[in-house]
């Protein structure tokens, strides 16, 4: 008998990728044997093209597979019909055939998906106790903040005129 390997799921902007990111992404790398990441392309949050975002991803953690999910729905909110649209649009975007096993996330969207999906969610540090930051934080003032990003992101942010820079 073969044991199926474990898959888990990440769905986020990574805008930028910063160090609350990354424990997320550890967090889930240390209970699946393979990870997927879907990155959003928001140009109307970032100027950091979606495939730079997923070459953070890559750089670090060269095993993930980052998948550039595209533009997803722009309708938010909290009702039934608005968490459909969204999990619709997510499961749309993952390999053929794939079965999830794990949802990770740091906000309360994971469980719907996990649901969705048939997985476990996992809820990690939602309230910022193990890393203290947010991207919009990051990205109103990325000098001041920059300890909690990667040199080559800091670098990629000032290329792309993020924030006050």
């Amino acid at each position: 008998m073969v044991d199926r390997k474990t898959t888990g799921i990440i769905i986020g902007k990574f805008a930028p990728l910063h160090q609350g990111h990354l424990f997320l992404l550890a967090s889930a790398l240390a209970k699946v044997d393979h990870l997927i990441v879907l990155v959003y392309d928001v140009p109307f949050m970032t100027r950091v093209p979606v495939e730079v975002r997923m070459g953070w991803i890559q750089k670090i953690y060269p095993q993930i597979e980052a998948i550039n999910a595209g533009i997803g729905p722009k309708e938010v909110g909290d009702s039934p019909e608005i968490n459909k649209l969204h999990i619709d649009y997510a499961k749309s975007k993952l390999p053929s055939g794939a079965k999830i096993d794990f949802v990770f996330s740091s906000e309360d969207y994971g469980r719907f998906l996990a649901d969705a999906l048939g997985a476990e969610n996992i809820l990690v540090d939602k309230d910022r106790a193990n890393v203290p930051i947010s991207a919009g934080v990051i990205r109103r003032n990325p000098e001041n903040y920059r300890n909690y990003v990667e040199d080559f992101i800091y670098e990629d942010l000032r290329k792309y005129g993020e924030g006050k820079i």
